[in-house]
């Protein structure tokens, strides 16, 4: 069974496994949007080309130049910024760029003296100003991926009868430019008035020279056609915003695909480890359980061997007492001391590990074979030191390491009067 850590970590990867691919189907349709929004861009320039020169045409001609939308204010006291965000979030950077310029832009008039009018476009932009407690004038949301021509002329339509009114002496644009998909930037375009350089530079003929002919008069058509470019100038600017939203989305997607991916790398390695360690200590106590038991010294008893008992020669009487305590001596090395007259010290199981080249694998082993004091690695003889060898898998590195050694040397300082 998995342990605890192990399973938190599985849980881990797999929520971020589910999260990597949210990202790369997002990632996937930005990345299509973005070809059909660069088309729908493109699709709108001939037109707005085609009505700027209609009205430099028509100023050529003779319209009127007392255009509201024409003549500018002698003194601008409140500026109005159309802010152009995103209606939805995981766009990288998208709409803080727009929103803080249109801040910088507010804190600077507030600075000079002059009022200010915010009108938000997208939901993260009408978020953003209300929460801080700016001036905020009517919105316009829920269309910024997808812009139509009847959003701009709704927008287009409220900002031309806020200056005509006379409740603003300026419209600026704040948007985001669509350069490449990889390339945008955030720009601010004065709108309104449109200033004389917006007219400048039409003939008001046609092809072959000839004069045009207008009906109704030239003023008259100008007055008509002005609302309808500043329309077209919003609505490319609108184009623009939602192509380097996709941009901006795309790229932000890719990169959490990315760093998602590399934290379900980073998060496997942590659990292959736990998982590792795990094993490890299971197989650890599995191997300690059987030496544990391998090792146990046999129990003393006392054998009633009678009056008339007798030792191998037939000639001396057998101690009850001396063959109880003969019982209790396992294995060849304590008969030997026995039969040299030494005194028989039971010794505990020692920690192998402190032997420098001993590891876990080592100690497993050793473990497998019964060995579990220094004293029986000090004592080896050399057809056991061979025999070792073998089993851990090198032909000298007992000797290499000199595992007899330090385990002599641990053993006399742990027990004194029992040098070897």
């Amino acid at each position: 069974m998995a342990g605890g850590q192990e399973r938190i970590l599985r849980g881990r990867i797999k929520a971020m496994q589910s999260t990597k691919k949210i990202t790369r189907a997002m990632e996937l349709i930005a990345g299509s949007r973005i070809v059909k929004a660069q088309q729908r861009v493109q699709a709108a320039v001939p037109y707005s080309e085609q009505i700027t020169e209609v009205v430099r045409d028509l100023a050529a001609a003779g319209g009127t130049s007392d255009s509201p939308l024409l003549a500018g204010r002698d003194e601008v006291k409140t500026t109005c910024y159309v802010v152009m965000s995103a209606d939805r979030g995981l766009c990288g950077g998208y709409n803080a760029g727009v929103q803080r310029a249109a801040e910088g832009e507010v804190k600077a008039d507030v600075v000079d003296g002059k009022d200010y009018r915010i009108i938000p476009v997208g939901k993260k932009a009408l978020g953003y100003f209300r929460f801080r407690g700016y001036q905020l004038g009517q919105e316009f949301l829920g269309f910024t991926d997808q812009p139509s021509y009847d959003d701009a002329r709704r927008i287009g339509e409220h900002v031309v009868e806020l200056f005509t009114s006379g409740k603003v002496d300026k419209v600026e644009l704040v948007y985001t430019r669509f350069i490449t998909a990889g390339s945008q930037e955030v720009v601010l375009r004065p709108r309104v008035p449109l200033g004389r350089e917006a007219v400048v530079g039409g003939d008001g003929k046609d092809a072959l020279g000839a004069d045009f002919d207008f009906e109704p008069d030239p003023s008259t058509i100008l007055e008509t056609l002005l609302p309808r470019y500043v329309e077209a100038r919003i609505y490319a600017a609108l184009l623009n915003a939602a192509a380097s939203e996709h941009a901006f989305r795309q790229r932000a997607m890719k990169s959490a695909t990315d760093n998602a991916q590399e934290l379900i790398k980073n998060l496997s390695i942590v659990m292959n480890r736990a998982r590792q360690a795990s094993i490890t200590a299971e197989i650890m106590e599995i191997v300690g359980g059987a030496a544990a038991l391998e090792g146990d010294d046999l129990e003393a008893g006392y054998v009633d061997l009678g009056d008339d008992a007798t030792d191998a020669v037939g000639t001396t009487p057998i101690d009850p007492i001396q063959v109880a305590t003969t019982a209790t001596i396992a294995g060849d090395q304590a008969a030997d001391e026995q039969a040299e007259g030494r005194a028989v010290t039971t010794l505990e199981r020692d920690e192998l590990t402190r032997v420098d080249g001993i590891g876990q694998q080592d100690l497993a082993a050793l473990g497998r074979e019964g060995v579990t004091t220094f004293k029986e690695i000090a004592t080896w003889t050399a057809d056991q030191v061979g025999r070792m060898n073998e089993l851990i898998g090198s032909p000298d590195r007992i000797q290499r390491e000199d595992w007899q050694g330090q385990a002599r040397r641990l053993h006399n300082a742990k027990y004194p009067d029992d040098q070897i």
